[in-house]
């Protein structure tokens, strides 16, 4: 294809998503295959300009942006429209591309109540355009508009189509990562005045090495885009909006909120907050690395405390997004390569454990752990699924998990030069620790509600087993995580050139 479409592919796969919402707003509300179809249409036609983008990147270049567009924006703070693509952002583009149509597919036949496909389906895009905004975005304060622009149509999701503590539930949320994000905020405009008044990612990378920035501030600014980043991974003890948001979130919402957007927290620590600063983030390390290990115990222990299907899967995000941030913190490529491929791991484990829950939810109308049981008996398809993404969750060698983790847990055992490694050891022992406790807590959960008879109320009843959007919706993150887990070097591949040049900054 000419070289004009190079510059625009990136443009396209962020803003095709808004052309979407614009095609449907024109659509009548009465209209809902009209509605639907332009939906999936939108997002089919996103993830084939990222297909293209895909097949167009050269995997063997040494780290650099592909597909770039750098024109003029706010000229007045010299912010620049920036974007471009490099090994961290394409994998996850292309995560947030696939989980969109997924969802929509999933949503074709049972729009949560109130029934409103126009306005549900049109978030959806919106959200799209801020998720893959996010991952391609050269320029903080480009970045910082997607970071946020997620925030509204998370908001509305949760706050109008979710469970019975909804208001709520997105409130916390919205509090939450608009407190961090304010912190965030400043360390982007301390970063402006101190190195070069620009907001240019790698440009900054390059400032800060020879503007002489004192140590402190370094640390400030770093704990500024800590808190930022941190409250949206969520890392312990900033994790507290995750539970309620997940929970109250319909299953769709939910999906999202695990498979991608949890990962712009983590994708920002790697993308701008180590490159930018890596002396602060070598002083910062041992914190984050206890507050990961921390996170990946708590979490654990929270998840055999619930009673609610869905809860425990939240929580179980928080120990799986520990070992994540376990790995970036020891600073090494392969520390920082688990984390990538964790992130991805993730998003479609847990985005499948999501789904699973929302279709038990769709059949019992209860999500209590304790009311369930006999899934093999009643629904022996949805059950095996359910068992099949537990086992991946849980870490089993062979499935997409495994490589989230144990690389993760490897890392740890030699972290970057200037990091204890005694500390770093002992943070090892704990994150082993913990995947045994994930064992735990995903078996005891499988268990209960798989094994043994369907309960009394339920057991003259005749459920409908996996039905055909389901089937279309699952089929591609089922195989993808045999995929990844068969053979991990096709997203390791993929990564490693920036994650090196990242970790030859320390």
């Amino acid at each position: 294809m000419s070289h004009g479409f190079d510059s625009w592919a990136l443009s396209l796969v962020t803003f095709l998503p808004l052309v979407g919402v614009l095609l449907l707003v024109l659509v009548p509300k009465a209209e809902e295959e009209m509605i639907k179809w332009v939906a999936l249409g939108t997002a089919v036609a996103t993830a084939a300009v990222m297909g293209w983008v895909m097949a167009a990147y050269d995997y063997g270049a040494p780290n650099r942006l592909h597909f770039e567009v750098n024109k003029s924006w706010i000229d007045v703070i010299n912010s620049r429209f920036h974007i471009g693509i490099d090994g961290l952002g394409l994998p996850l583009v292309a995560l947030s591309c696939v989980i969109v149509i997924l969802c929509i597919v999933y949503s074709w036949n049972h729009f949560p109540e109130p029934h409103n496909p126009k306005a549900f389906l049109a978030l959806l895009l919106v959200l799209e355009t801020g998720m893959n905004g996010t991952f391609i975005a050269q320029d903080l304060i480009l970045f910082f508009v997607f970071f946020e622009l997620v925030l509204l149509p998370m908001f509305f999701l949760i706050g109008v189509w979710g469970g019975p503590n909804r208001q709520y539930a997105s409130l916390k949320f919205f509090l939450f990562t608009m407190f961090g994000s304010a912190f965030m905020l400043l360390s982007f405009l301390a970063l402006y005045f101190k190195a070069g008044h620009t907001f240019d990612i790698a440009t900054l990378a390059e400032n800060v090495k020879t503007a002489n920035i004192s140590h402190g501030t370094q640390l400030l600014i770093f704990g500024g885009l800590f808190l930022g980043f941190a409250i949206k991974v969520p890392m312990f003890p900033f994790h507290t909006w995750l539970p309620d948001a997940h929970t109250e979130a319909p299953t769709v919402g939910s999906v999202i909120l695990a498979a991608v957007l949890l990962k712009l927290g983590t994708y920002g620590f790697i993308k701008i907050a180590l490159p930018i600063l890596p002396e602060a983030a070598r002083s910062w390390a041992p914190w984050i690395g206890l507050l990961a290990v921390i996170g990946i115990i708590y979490g654990a222990l929270g998840c055999l405390a619930q009673k609610d299907m869905k809860r425990l899967i939240a929580f179980s995000s928080v120990a799986h997004m520990g070992f994540v941030m376990l790995g970036i913190s020891t600073l090494t490529s392969t520390g920082i390569n688990a984390a990538m491929f964790g992130m991805v791991a993730h998003g479609l484990i847990t985005g499948m454990l999501f789904f699973c829950a929302g279709s038990v939810k769709d059949r019992f109308h209860t999500l209590e752990i304790s009311r369930l049981g006999g899934l093999l008996e009643s629904m022996p398809k949805l059950a095996w699924i359910l068992g099949f993404a537990s086992m991946a969750s849980l870490g089993l060698p062979g499935l997409a998990g495994f490589w989230g983790e144990f690389p993760a847990i490897l890392s740890t055992y030699s972290p970057a030069a200037g990091l204890s490694e005694p500390l770093f050891r002992t943070f090892m022992v704990v994150a082993a620790v913990g995947t045994v406790l994930a064992a735990g807590y995903l078996l005891w959960l499988y268990q209960r509600t798989a094994f043994g008879s369907p309960k009394a109320e339920f057991a003259q009843q005749h459920f409908h087993d996996v039905n055909l959007e389901e089937w279309i919706a699952w089929a591609p993150m089922l195989l993808m995580i045999v995929v990844l887990g068969l053979w991990p070097r096709l997203l390791f591949h993929v990564t490693d050139t920036a994650v090196q040049a990242i970790a030859s900054r320390f």
